[in-house]
């Protein structure tokens, strides 16, 4: 195991600074030398951190973890969901310098360092929690020195595509994978049917090629970002085909059934989301990272809320009456949380 060297826990005082003007001060590594900016989010996880920063949803963000110690069992790598960590920044209230965990690659800190990410320690992350439930998420900095401050919302980029890569291609039931960010996680249980994928990226058109189900997957962003991948949704419609959505993908599914999206005020992250089942009334506790949701007065005739969030009652999946199209916002792959909704890919090959 790699342990932190001396050098990465060398700190010195530094702050976020919040788009309000509000300052919280902690700590920075000693190598930290720029400023980091992004969208302040909060996941209230109380494990799953190397899950976490590794979702591509986590894009442009910088993520508060709200349990008091992170890294405690370190880093392993076995447990990513991508090739890379994609947020651009980590706060915490203390980080484990000497993670003890027999599989453990490396520290939480040295992992971070590898990869250029910046974290901030210190911090009361529970008011800076309370802060953001109450005002909102919003654009902050971490530095290390008194920054001038520019309220301006983040600015989104979709996560880059490996181009179109194919699996278990002997199988005869065709599925698109539409890769928009998606976890590694949604990939595992789709290879674990019999059916083969073709990964495309999000602005691939499959409406012309034998498939017999569209994945439509989860990503960083507004979804209003994505038109081409909702036009191609609304074109595969047409086609009648199983279609299955998950997080971004439930929203790309309702822009391309005519409904309209919204941003929540600080988004649901975290692994104890209880979500309903509308048609049996059976709850579920799911993992979440989203930020927008589906604004249900504008779904359209012929659809219906699939899934409802107990805790503020936003739409978190949709189904329509007539065709084989369903989506959920929370993540039925989790990677991290509970694994209570996996049997909706079961649903989803039943349909094909």
């Amino acid at each position: 195991m790699k342990y932190t060297s001396p050098a990465l826990f060398t700190h010195k005082p530094g702050a976020l600074y919040l788009a309000d003007g509000t300052v919280f001060t902690g700590n920075l590594p000693a190598w930290q030398k720029d400023v980091y900016a992004g969208e302040v989010v909060f996941n209230t996880g109380m494990t799953g951190y190397v899950e976490s920063l590794t979702d591509p949803s986590y894009a442009e963000q910088l993520l508060v973890f709200t349990y008091p110690l992170i890294g405690n069992y370190g880093v392993h790598l076995k447990d990513v969901e991508s090739q890379r960590i994609h947020l651009n920044g980590v706060i915490v209230s203390e980080v484990a310098v000497s993670p003890s965990h027999t599989q453990a690659d490396m520290s939480l800190l040295t992992w971070l360092h590898s990869q250029s990410i910046p974290i901030i320690t210190g911090l009361d992350t529970r008011k800076l929690t309370k802060h953001l439930r109450t005002q909102g998420t919003m654009q902050g900095y971490i530095s290390g020195k008194p920054i001038n401050m520019s309220d301006r919302a983040p600015m989104y980029s979709q996560t880059p595509s490996q181009g179109v890569i194919h699996h278990n291609s002997h199988h005869a039931k065709k599925v698109i994978l539409v890769d928009c960010g998606a976890k590694g996680g949604i990939l595992n249980h789709l290879l674990q049917l019999p059916v083969s994928v073709k990964q495309v990226p999000s602005d691939y058109d499959y409406t012309s090629e034998d498939y017999d189900g569209v994945i439509l997957s989860n990503g960083p962003g507004d979804p209003a970002a994505y038109m081409p991948t909702v036009q191609i949704a609304r074109k595969a419609f047409a086609q009648g085909k199983a279609m299955f959505g998950i997080c971004l993908g439930n929203q790309i599914m309702g822009l391309a059934a005519g409904a309209q999206t919204y941003k929540l005020k600080y988004g649901h992250r975290g692994h104890n989301q209880p979500c309903i089942d509308t048609g049996n009334q059976r709850c579920y506790v799911t993992s979440q990272n989203h930020g927008y949701a589906i604004d249900e007065t504008s779904l359209p005739e012929g659809w219906k809320v699939l899934f409802r969030n107990l805790n503020d009652d936003s739409v978190e999946g949709i189904e329509c009456a007539d065709k084989p199209f369903f989506a959920v916002q929370f993540h039925p792959e989790a990677c991290p949380g509970p694994t209570d909704t996996t049997w909706l890919f079961k649903r989803f090959y039943q349909a094909l």
